[in-house]
């Protein structure tokens, strides 16, 4: 029997052809500008979404940091979801290392809109902070993998270039929102400030994500980067992995969405399963009947060899990615059919 886990998209590991790919890579110092792969990563990732520059980093948080601390000065105010990865799962990095506070918005799970953030917006008033930033957050993690549609990001573009703000996306699953949505690569460059990829989730490299900007901002960002901590040396063998996932493992992660659905399906018809939130992408979180019946059912997950997340008392998730195959998508239907743990509604 397998072990299935579906804790994140985080746990892949790499493909024997990716390994081949990092082997292979040609290295030098990034710190001077001089890693061959990791400017190839950072032009061809830059040129995907129609940017001037990218920066390669060793996450998604500190490329969403990094960015917050280019568009704010401390003392200003962001905008962002009640649950976006930036304000939840990110250290408190938005005050330790910007000085910047967040105002959030109850979304519609994860996807703030146009009206709500031009409410947030403060008057130019010397008792409130200077609203500067709005960050979205595309697909949304808490929000059950929720995609943004494209009307909704222009109208809350079309704010910000209003109110003269800043627009930042964050990224981490975006690839999985373009295989889905309406709108391209291209269109996103267009209307964000700056961009987070993150290519360890379900593209399947195993560290790195890339900040898009302009040049001016990728400079800036690159010194931020040390600041941080964050520069590397011959970092080529990490970017050569993420190269090979932008060319390979883009349209695939459509499998995992499939495979979502059709497990989504399944926990639908379990009794003691309260609600599935809509599932849109590669994730699924579900609520059953108490916290003693989410005990439970995550023990008979585990006694089974699967493996998943617990996002509330009630509530758990499922993460599908490059390393969950169909015959384990069997398996775990197989399971779940069987489980008694899901049927005892106390």
């Amino acid at each position: 029997m397998h072990t299935i886990d579906l804790r994140s998209d985080t746990v892949t590991k790499p493909t024997p052809a990716m390994l081949d790919a990092m082997k292979q890579a040609r290295v030098g110092d990034d710190v001077y500008g001089e890693d061959p792969e990791v400017n190839r990563l950072q032009e061809m990732a830059a040129k995907l979404f129609g940017m001037e520059a990218g920066l390669f980093c060793p996450s998604g948080t500190m490329t969403n940091q990094i960015a917050i601390k280019m568009h704010t000065q401390p003392g200003d105010e962001l905008i962002c979801a009640d649950n976006a990865h930036v304000f939840k799962y990110e250290g408190g990095g938005i005050a330790s290392n910007s000085g910047v506070q967040a105002r959030v918005i109850q979304g519609d799970r994860g996807r703030i809109n146009a009206f709500q953030v031009e409410e947030m917006i403060n008057g130019d008033d010397v008792h409130f902070p200077r609203t500067s930033l709005v960050c979205l957050e595309n697909t949304s993690n808490r929000g059950g993998g929720s995609i943004y549609d494209w009307e909704s990001m222009q109208a809350i573009r079309n704010v910000c270039d209003a109110h003269q703000l800043k627009l930042h996306l964050d990224g981490a699953r975006i690839f999985n929102a373009l295989v889905e949505g309406n709108y391209t690569p291209l269109q996103l460059g267009k209307l964000f400030d700056s961009i987070s990829i993150c290519l360890s989730k379900g593209l399947g490299a195993p560290v790195g994500s890339v900040l898009l900007g302009t040049k001016t901002m990728i400079q800036k960002a690159r010194r931020i980067r040390k600041v941080f901590g964050g520069g590397m040396r011959q970092a080529g063998y990490l970017a050569a992995a993420g190269s090979y996932a932008l060319t390979h493992y883009i349209d695939r992660l459509k499998i995992d969405h499939d495979h979502a659905k059709r497990i989504g399906k399944v926990l639908q018809d379990l009794p003691g399963v309260a609600e599935v939130i809509p599932v849109e992408t590669n994730i699924i979180i579900f609520r059953l009947s108490s916290a003693a019946i989410t005990d439970s059912f995550k023990q008979y997950l585990e006694s089974n060899s699967i493996l998943c997340g617990r996002v509330a008392p009630d509530a758990l998730r499922f993460v599908f990615h490059l390393d969950i195959h169909a015959e384990m998508v069997n398996q775990l239907e197989s399971i779940l059919n069987a489980s008694t743990a899901a049927q005892s509604t106390g």
